[in-house]
């Protein structure tokens, strides 16, 4: 893909890509805006556990779960190796991990506020072969590849390796591998289509319907999470919690900044509740579709800043 940039006479100028150096360079640039990249915690840089040494160690508030995250400038390594070698690692060494955790932040974690399941590893490089990119083809990998591009003209990008539509398990390799076995029956990554089966087919359309209609908005993705799927710009738009007879929709605007005149949203600030935001939809029908679709739209307005 080349980048261009436009100049005063609307003449346009190649924008060059810069290498990276060292792989030190990117750690830096990636810790320094953790939060902007992933949306994560900062816990520690070069966490020494053994005989392994993870580059940066993060926590995911939202999933409430450890992410390690490694940086990678050499293109002859496994992905999936590597990964499950680090997971494997985090699941025999948990207490470790929390006490990490404590010793670097205000706010204590116990062994319970963790979700071990939701655990994942993040490789980010400049580039990535085609043999990595096809290694991680499978519908529950808890691996996530991410490329990093610098250019001259002091921009950078951070872009996830999309997977194709996998059916396949990572747990047809796990057979063969002790280490992936183990983490494979401990870790899980949740799935649209597990979700989906929980519902009739009515509110199977309902959400298809919905789905469509997001997506359409901008560009946005969908991330399913244990409790519900996530519709992601910057941040979370909307979130989405299925049953068998309805959807239960949470819209991230906090109260006094959704505009609902109708008056359908109902107001969930003071309670518990899973996904984000403080207003909360029952749907289970087309009725008000085009009006939800508008509310939806305020809060893609204020989370893809």
């Amino acid at each position: 893909m080349s980048l261009f940039s436009i100049k005063d006479n609307e003449c346009l100028e190649q924008v060059k890509e810069l290498d990276f150096k060292l792989e030190k360079d990117i750690q830096k640039l990636t810790e320094n805006n953790l939060k902007a990249i992933f949306n994560l915690k900062f816990v520690k840089n070069e966490f020494v556990i053994g005989n392994f040494r993870i580059d940066t160690l993060a926590f995911d508030f939202e999933s409430n779960a450890f992410v390690i995250i490694e940086y990678k400038r050499d293109k002859n390594y496994s992905v999936i190796d590597q990964g499950f070698a680090y997971l494997s690692l985090m699941l025999n060494n948990k207490a470790d991990f929390i006490l990490e955790f404590n010793e670097n932040n205000t706010v204590s974690l116990k062994r319970d506020n963790v979700d071990w399941s939701q655990s994942k590893v993040i490789f980010v490089s400049p580039y990535f072969t085609t043999y990595q990119r096809e290694a991680i083809s499978f519908k529950d990998l808890p691996i996530e590849l991410w490329e990093v591009k610098r250019f001259d003209n002091k921009m950078v990008s951070y872009t996830k390796i999309q997977t194709l539509n996998s059916t396949v398990s990572v747990k047809t390799i796990s057979r063969k591998d002790d280490t992936i076995q183990k983490v494979s029956n401990e870790i899980k990554v949740y799935t649209e289509q597990e979700h989906l089966a929980k519902v009739n087919v009515e509110i199977f359309e309902l959400y298809q319907k919905l789905k469509t209609e997001i997506l359409n908005l901008d560009e946005i993705e969908v991330k399913p999470k244990k409790l519900y799927i996530a519709f992601v710009s910057k941040s979370n738009i909307i979130d989405i919690n299925f049953a068998k007879n309805n959807l239960k929709l949470w819209i991230n605007l906090k109260k006094g900044e959704l505009n609902d005149p109708k008056g359908i949203t109902r107001d969930v600030s003071n309670l518990g509740h899973w996904g984000n935001g403080d207003y909360e939809i029952l749907m289970n029908n087309d009725d008000d579709f085009d009006y939800i679709i508008s509310l939806i739209k305020q809060s893609l307005k204020k989370n893809k800043i």
